[in-house]
């Protein structure tokens, strides 16, 4: 609930603060003493859009601060926690600031915050009803709503699977229609993923593959040469008359004579570096026989060669990123090419999830058609308190396509005379008749679910007598199950109320300045008399009052 308002430099309100409690308080002033700004600056702190007029003239910016209790309410704290905002021992601070230049800014908690935040938890702790705004009634759309919160947990339940089931069926029906969407799609992307894999799997490609290609390359590229040099290289190691291995072997034979005559001479080394030579000579030979000067192998190890450069220029850059394409695009070809199967177990899974889901809704119908009827007899007899019992009032259901909501578009109907015939609420009610209807639906659902605060902006407009009593008290009850706040220029209102606020424009420093007093008990019961007799308030007037308030 609201604790605190506190306004600053807003319009001809230099400087107000006001402490509200639970229960019913009204607040009441002559016409243009400022009972509207007070609206203005709730609307401020609830992320209404901010208008520069409403800047006290000389001042730099106008200020308004609610001050918030929601240690009653669990619920919106845990939904404010989702947004971001925390609370201490529940309660909250919400400012907004306009500047005169045009700017604002939003503050919960001393933190900046979007408008759009300060909306969100304006819709989650208030509900301001007047005459031309906020009147949720006038919009079809929310019908359901409220016979939904007055139904209770039972039609929840349900709603929540069928929210569940709505929700699977859309994924579903996003998929299978992506793939309709995508079938040219597909199509092209199948042809190119075969392209794709046939070039890379007819190639063959083998990792390692490249740097032996180029040693191939480069070997039959310079055949002659290699083979030239290799006989050279025999010549002088074995083949000439005067060559390597006989000179080593002529060197060792004379390191052996001296080694039968010295033992501290070591000949292994000599014998091995023959062996050796005995060893490259022949791997030589070998080598100069296998050399091949086929200009067809040639021409063959280039085209390899030029082919493995391209599949990299196009696949990557080793031939084991070649390799890992040609897996992806297989992988993902077969899943392609499976896709036929795919639709058509999208287009099954959709079809019967479709099919619980109706059957779901037709739960979830049943349920409120049955309880339609007792919703429309509660509301009719909360109209009937408020002095319409000629009135009728009823919840007509029909089908629509299936929502997270259900299968049903509610439309509440509405007769204000006997013999009328029953048409649309929101196009045949007028202002005080909404109000009425309003109030009657407010306290239907009291206690069922809601918000913690209303504010009644002037619902009171165009009544008197026995329906403005009737109002009076109406609210009045309303506030056993809700904090109220209630502008009201009718008597009958405002003494049911629990505590009294008189709104007045006076003179201060030569400026019209707007005071928001709160009254004691003889205070109001002259608020009261002026608000049934005007300026002049005779005894009659006074004893009226008391009447009203029950003080005699």
């Amino acid at each position: 609930m609201i604790t605190e308002l506190h306004v600053e430099n807003l319009a001809i309100i230099q400087k107000a603060s006001v402490s509200f409690r639970n229960g019913f308080t009204a607040l009441t002033g002559e016409t243009g003493a400022g009972k509207s700004l007070l609206i203005d600056a709730l609307e401020l702190c609830l992320g209404e859009r901010a208008d520069t007029e409403l800047v006290r003239t000389g001042a730099t910016k106008a200020s308004v601060q609610l001050v918030v209790d929601l240690s009653q309410s669990p619920s919106i704290l845990v939904h404010l926690e989702g947004l971001g905002i925390d609370s201490e021992q529940g309660i909250i601070f919400i400012q907004r600031e306009v500047y005169s230049e045009g700017r604002s800014q939003a503050r919960v908690n001393n933190k900046p915050v979007p408008v759009s935040v300060l909306r969100e938890i304006g819709s989650q702790i208030v509900d301001l009803h007047g005459q031309h705004q906020h009147q949720a009634l006038l919009n079809e759309e929310t019908h359901i709503q409220y016979l939904d919160a007055w139904i209770g947990p039972d039609v929840q339940a349900i709603k929540a699977e069928v929210a569940t089931v709505f929700g699977r069926w859309q994924d579903g029906k996003r998929k299978f229609d992506a793939l309709q969407r995508g079938i040219q799609e597909r199509e092209q992307r199948v042809d190119m993923l075969t392209f794709q894999v046939n070039e890379i799997d007819s190639f063959g490609v083998v990792e390692g593959e490249e740097k032996e290609l180029v040693s191939a390359l480069a070997r039959l590229a310079n055949a002659e040469k290699i083979a030239s040099a290799a006989q050279k290289g025999l010549a002088a190691l074995s083949d000439d008359e005067i060559n390597a291995r006989d000179l080593l072997a002529v060197g060792l034979k004379e390191v052996e004579e001296i080694a039968k005559m010295d033992e501290s001479i070591d000949i292994s080394e000599f014998v091995e570096a023959l062996e050796l030579l005995q060893e490259g000579i022949h791997n030589l030979q070998n080598y100069l026989d296998k050399i091949d000067s086929d200009p067809a192998s040639l021409e063959m190890t280039m085209e390899r060669l030029d082919g493995l450069k391209k599949l990299k220029r196009k696949y990557g850059e080793t031939e084991s990123e070649i390799l890992a394409f040609l897996q992806n695009a297989q992988t993902e070809l077969d899943n392609l090419t499976d896709i036929e199967a795919s639709e058509e177990t999208l287009l099954q899974a959709m079809n019967e999830t479709r099919s619980e889901l109706l059957t779901i809704c037709s739960k979830l119908t049943s349920l409120r058609t049955e309880r339609s009827q007792e919703f429309s007899n509660d509301v009719q007899r909360h109209l009937a308190d408020l002095s319409m019992e000629r009135t009728r009032f009823t919840v007509q259901l029909k089908p629509v396509e299936p929502t997270a909501d259900g299968s049903d578009f509610v439309e509440f109907l509405f007769s204000a005379n006997t013999g009328e015939e029953l048409k649309p609420l929101a196009k045949i009610a007028s202002g005080g008749e909404i109000s009425r209807v309003m109030l009657a639906m407010k306290s239907a659902l009291a206690g069922r679910a809601g918000v913690p605060t209303l504010i009644f902006d002037e619902v009171d407009t165009g009544l008197g007598g026995a329906a403005a009593a009737a109002v009076g008290k109406k609210i009045r009850a309303l506030s056993e199950h809700y904090q109220v706040l209630a502008i009201s220029h009718l008597p009958q209102v405002a003494s049911q109320a629990n505590e009294h606020f008189r709104i007045q424009k006076g003179e201060s420093g030569g400026r019209v300045q707007t005071d928001i007093i709160p009254l004691s008990e003889e205070e109001r019961v002259h608020e009261i008399a002026r608000m049934l007799a005007g300026d002049s308030v005779s005894e009659h007037a006074v004893a009226n009052a008391k009447d009203l308030l029950r003080l005699l």
